[in-house]
């Protein structure tokens, strides 16, 4: 092997952050997604859709719009993957920031849609009083008596939620 020589350390030196920089142009990070239509309950709404991971390692789609169903305050609906998850209703959600905490209620059972569907792997909540209660966008904590301790919620996610609103 050759050693590396000073004059090519100065080089590397040059080259490696210019290297960086290019390399963040031309493949940017995905910081976050943006709120687009989605289906939902047979019509294109606005929406933010997430896959987050809770600490055990589960996957979860969280989808956040404002629903005609329920006089356009803004719902939470928690998908379960793989699918073969039931979710008790009602359950309401837990949600923790910091040493506050708020309990979001279950509307499940009055989107017909959810209701009848037999594999009971999503859940909705009025997701509306907790958003107009944040300032700010940040991180929070989900928990669901039953199906997930904690799945943490980055700032991001929050403030998609809170554009929609």
């Amino acid at each position: 092997m050759k050693k590396i020589t000073k004059s090519n350390k100065k080089i590397l030196r040059r080259i490696l952050p210019l290297f960086l920089l290019i390399s963040f142009i031309l493949y940017p990070l995905k910081v976050s997604a943006e709120v687009a239509e989605t289906e939902i309950n047979g019509e294109l709404i606005n929406a933010s859709s997430e896959f987050l991971r809770d600490l055990d390692f589960e996957t979860w789609q969280l989808v956040a719009y404002k629903s005609p169903l329920f006089e356009n305050k803004l719902i939470l609906r928690v998908i379960g993957y793989p699918g073969n998850l039931r979710i008790d209703h009602p359950t309401d959600l837990r949600v923790e920031s910091g040493r506050k905490q708020w309990l979001l209620d279950d509307k499940t059972l009055l989107n017909v849609e959810l209701a009848n569907d037999g594999r009971q792997a999503a859940a909705e909540f009025d997701l509306d009083a907790l958003i107009q209660n944040l300032d700010k966008n940040r991180p929070l904590r989900l928990s669901l008596s039953g199906v997930f301790s904690e799945l943490p919620v980055p700032p991001f996610v929050v403030k998609e939620w809170r554009s929609i609103n």
